[in-house]
Formats: structure tokens, C-alpha cells, sequence
């Protein structure tokens, strides 16, 4: 008998012979109106994937990977994400500010009769003056600095690692990490009469080091990578992201109502924590593995040649060598058998365009409030007011239209291809035509003299998000399966430095011209992604990595070496 890894691809266990894939010999030119966008029961989807009809195709469905599994456990940690940055700022203004006039009591006890606090009305304004607000900025400078730096050195190695050993165990870890520097806040909020703010650098580091959201993002882009055919990525990687923008949209209302009902910003951290575990514990009790055993063994052989093929190992000085944080960045670069100049090209302009368009999005958005604040008279009530109006166009191109689009393309026979084997057409137009909406928003934004034609710029730069997960779906199509992780992991190194230089360098451009040409910034991002339009034709569609090649390359010097011994 034949062991189910290597069945036939036209007889394999648990699909009828009466299936889909007699269908589409039957009818070659509708083969893609049949597949859901997102299927989990046996289909035209196992059969056309290889590497997933291989190792997957003969498995009852609930032990089948699927990105149904992670979606909504991502989308409740995306609402997480984003209900916890209002209640923990505020809770570190509350520190800072008992910390402050600690101080000062203790030098002069008739200064100060009660220890303020952040959280009480009366003692509201005594925590909004300059000299604890500059302290508050310092600190959030450091945590955000921990919270950037770290990921940067260990997201790509966790992201390799899960080639080697399986996504999963590094989604664990990153949760543990997080829920480590949840209690660390619980605790931080629940003795905010003895414990010192510096604790909360703490936290900080905890979930720094274990690759916070960055790893998370990457993480389940690389699972949906390993279940989903390569010309229908655009969509699952548009879920994601609409799940982002859901989390940041809803998730500050839903953790402002917490506060109101239970008085006590405490609870607003238990409710996290305690979600935060049940995520985890679905994950690693009941979403399938999305890289086979098969897959692992192949890669941890590939992984063992390429050592052995590196007879001159590292010194421990260049271990030193501060350059070695970006030796992740090799991937983009690659070099040797199975590569070329096109394919080089393709993935430093890809990785380059992700980059910029991330750090844009991390960098720009306070800005944007101070500005409509400072341009039009905003408050609380008109930025909030924006602010949904542009994320809930965002979630609509991302979770409804981009979905329908690629339903469309796809089920006329555009791009069939469902592996790796580069970037086409499709995903190059629409990674094309986000990036120009995307210049026009901000080209609105420079131009718009009243609020009203400042949102309409936001709702036209928010129908360009859709470029995002066409641009994520081309990167990831360059590359064998056993590399995305490593692919997006060296990503979220890029991400982790833009989230550094993007808001320094966007912050001071509208420090130095608010006033007397206060719409300077948006100038200059406009400019940076007419840049990014005119560079996206350097990527030549149908260009991927040659893995059999190198392979074979790679072997052939080992067994060489070895007879020459």
C-alpha cells in the first residue's frame, strides 16, 4: 500500500474519483467559479496545491489547516491591540505623574498635600502640566524604542525558525511574551501606589523580545501563505488587514465602555489577559499545523546542507558587528543557483514598497490629528468621527471589494497558477492602482482647505489599501514554501526599523514648517509614493527562486566535499 504522503495527486484519499478535479478536466475553462474564497472541505483548492493535497488532502477537515482557524482568533488579538493603547497611556501618564510629585514631596512635604492621580477628576489638571507631560513623552520615546529594537533583532529568526519547527510554536511564544507584559501592566495598575513606573519598561521588553505584533502579523500572513493557493493570497492577506483596521477602530471604543461600566481601568487589563489565554489555548490545542512533517524534515535538511556547505563559519567578533541585525535581509538578496538579477530586483523593490507603505501607516497617524487639530479646530467628537469614517472604508475595500474582485479575475481563468512561480499580472495592477489612489489621497490632504475635503482625501487614500496584501501576495509567490517564514520574518525587520525612523522623521518635518507651510508633510508623503508607483514597474511578473536548482546545487557540493575527504 501506498503511504498516503505520496499518493497520486489524481487519487488521493478522502476525494472521490467523481471530484473536483474531473470537473475541471471536464470543463478547463470554469475550473475557479467552484472554489470559495475561503474553503476548508476537500476541493479543487487540496487537489491543485501540491505540497497541501500531499500532506493534508487525505485528513478530515478539522485537522486541516485553514486560515478560518487563525482569523477570528487574530481579529479578537487585533481588538486587543487596539483597545489597550489608550488605557495603558494613560495609565503610564498616571505613574509618571505620582512619581513626580513623590519627588517632590519628599523634598518638600508642604509642596504637595496629596499624591495626584490621572484617573481622579479633581486631580486631572495637576497631571497635564508640562513638566510631567515632557517625562511622559521621554518614557514612551524608550518603550516604543524596546518595542521596535527588539523585534527587529528577533523577528527574522523566529520567523526561519518556523521554516524549521512550524508556525505554531512561534505564535505561542509571541502570545506568551505578550501575556507576560500584560500581567506585568495588571500589576503596575493594581499597585499604582508602590510600584515604580519603570516597571512598565518591563512590559515593554517582555513583549519586545518575543517579536510583539510585528511577529504576530508575520506570523499569520506565513500560515495563510502554506494554506491558501499563491493566486488567491491577495484576499486571505486582505482579511488580515481588515481585521487590523477593525481592531483599531473598534477596539479603544469597546475598552473606553469596559472602563465606564466596571470604574476601574484594571479590569480593562484583566479582560485582555484573560482573552489573550483563551486565544492561545485555541491555538495550540485546536488549529492545525499548517507546515506537514514532511515539509519540516525537508527543511531542516536543507537548512543542515546549507551549514555544512559554510565550511568557514562566523568569527565571534562579527558576531559582534552591529551589521550582523540586518544578515536577515540576505533573503532579499538572493545569490548562487536558482537565482537571477530579475529576481533580486523583484524582491528589494517589493520588500522596499511593504516598508515605506508600513512605516507610512505607523508613522502618519498622529500627525494627522495633530494637524486637523491645529488646521481645521478638531476635537475629540470630529477626529473620532474621521477616523471611522476612513478605517470603515478601509475594512470595506480589504474584507468585501478587494474579495470580490479577485472572485471575479480569478473565476475567468486570470492567473491560475497555485504555487510559487511569481507575481502576475492581477496582483501587480492592483498593488499598482492602490499605490495611485493611496497619491491622490495624499496629494487631497496637501490640497484640502476645508475638513470635509480632508476626509474625502482620506476615504480615497483608504480605497488604496488594497495594495498592501496584492504587494504581500507577489513577495511571498517568489519564494519556495519553506522560506516564507523566513521571507516575512526578514519583512518584519524592515517593518520594526521603519516603525523607528518613520515617526522621527515625519514628527520633525511637521515640528519645522507647522505655520508656515504646515502641509509640508504631506507634500513630501505624496512625493514618497509617486516614487513607489514609478519603481513598481520594475517588477517583472512570473520571476520566483529556482528551488529544485539550488538544491541539487547544494547537494552536489556536499557529496563532492565529502568524496574529496
Amino acid at each position: 500500500m501506498e503511504p498516503a504522503g505520496e499518493a497520486d495527486e489524481f487519487d488521493l484519499p478522502g476525494v472521490q474519483q467523481e471530484g473536483p478535479r474531473q470537473k475541471y478536466q471536464q470543463n478547463p475553462g470554469h475550473e475557479h467559479e467552484q472554489i470559495p474564497l475561503l474553503n476548508h472541505l476537500p476541493s479543487l483548492h487540496d487537489v491543485e496545491n501540491d505540497d497541501y493535497a500531499q500532506d493534508f488532502a487525505h485528513l478530515p477537515w478539522y485537522r486541516r489547516p485553514s486560515i478560518e482557524w487563525i482569523l477570528v482568533p487574530y481579529l479578537v488579538l487585533a481588538l486587543i491591540y487596539g483597545g489597550i493603547i489608550s488605557p495603558k497611556i494613560n495609565l503610564i501618564v498616571d505613574l509618571v505623574c505620582r512619581q513626580y510629585y513623590s519627588v517632590h514631596r519628599l523634598a518638600d512635604p508642604s509642596s504637595v498635600l496629596t499624591i495626584p492621580s490621572a484617573f481622579d477628576d479633581g486631580a486631572h489638571d495637576l497631571c497635564r502640566t508640562p513638566e510631567v507631560s515632557q517625562r511622559v513623552s521621554l518614557f514612551m520615546l524608550i518603550g516604543d524604542l524596546l518595542g521596535a529594537i527588539l523585534p527587529a533583532i528577533v523577528s527574522p529568526r523566529l520567523g526561519a525558525l518556523s521554516d524549521l519547527y512550524g508556525r505554531k510554536p512561534i505564535l505561542i511564544i509571541g502570545s506568551l511574551g505578550s501575556m507576560c507584559g500584560e500581567i506585568v501592566t495588571i500589576l503596575a495598575a493594581s499597585y499604582r501606589d508602590t510600584i515604580n513606573v519603570n516597571w512598565m519598561l518591563l512590559s515593554f521588553f517582555l513583549e519586545g523580545i518575543t517579536g510583539s505584533a510585528i511577529l504576530a502579523m508575520a506570523m499569520v500572513n506565513t500560515y495563510a501563505t502554506d494554506c491558501v493557493p499563491a493566486h488567491r493570497r491577495s484576499t486571505a492577506f486582505g482579511y488580515f488587514n481588515g481585521c487590523t483596521c477593525i481592531g483599531i477602530a473598534l477596539g479603544p471604543i469597546l475598552a473606553g465602555y469596559v472602563v465606564e461600566w466596571s470604574g476601574s481601568i484594571v479590569t480593562v487589563f484583566w479582560i485582555m489577559l484573560g482573552v489573550h489565554v483563551c486565544c492561545a489555548l485555541f491555538v495550540l490545542f485546536f488549529v492545525p499545523e499548517s507546515v506537514s512533517k514532511r515539509r519540516r524534515e525537508k527543511a531542516l535538511e536543507k537548512a543542515a546542507l546549507a551549514k555544512t556547505a559554510r565550511r568557514d563559519g562566523p568569527s565571534s567578533m562579527q558576531y559582534l558587528n552591529p551589521l550582523t541585525l540586518l544578515e536577515p535581509l540576505k533573503i532579499l538578496y538572493p545569490t548562487g543557483p536558482g537565482s537571477t538579477p530579475a529576481l533580486r530586483r523583484n524582491l528589494v523593490v517589493l520588500a522596499a514598497m511593504d516598508a515605506i507603505m508600513f512605516g507610512v501607516a505607523m508613522g502618519s497617524a498622529n500627525v494627522l490629528l495633530i494637524y486637523v487639530n491645529y488646521q481645521f479646530g478638531w476635537g475629540t467628537f470630529e477626529s473620532g468621527r474621521y477616523l471611522t469614517i476612513v478605517n470603515s472604508t478601509r475594512v470595506a475595500f480589504l474584507m468585501v471589494i478587494l474579495p470580490a474582485i479577485t472572485h471575479f479575475a480569478r473565476g475567468r481563468g486570470y492567473g491560475r497558477a497555485a504555487s510559487n512561480e511569481g507575481s502576475d499580472l492581477f496582483d501587480l495592477s492592483i498593488m499598482r492602482i492602490g499605490i495611485a489612489l493611496e497619491t491622490s489621497g495624499w496629494v487631497g490632504y496637501s490640497l484640502a482647505g476645508r475638513g470635509e475635503l480632508f476626509t474625502f482625501s482620506g476615504v480615497v487614500g483608504a480605497a488604496g489599501s488594497v495594495s498592501s496584501p496584492a504587494l504581500q501576495s507577489a513577495l511571498t509567490k517568489h519564494v519556495p514554501s519553506d522560506q516564507t517564514g523566513q521571507l516575512l520574518g526578514a519583512n518584519g525587520l524592515l517593518h520594526a526599523l521603519t516603525q523607528i525612523v518613520a515617526p522621527v522623521i515625519f514628527n520633525a518635518v511637521f515640528a519645522a514648517t507647522v505655520g508656515k507651510f504646515t502641509q509640508a508633510v504631506f507634500v513630501c508623503l505624496a512625493a514618497t509614493f509617486g516614487a513607489a508607483f514609478v519603481i513598481s514597474w520594475l517588477v517583472k511578473p512570473h520571476v520566483y527562486y529556482d528551488a529544485d536548482e539550488a538544491f541539487t546545487s547544494i547537494s552536489g557540493s556536499t557529496t563532492n566535499a565529502a568524496s574529496a575527504e
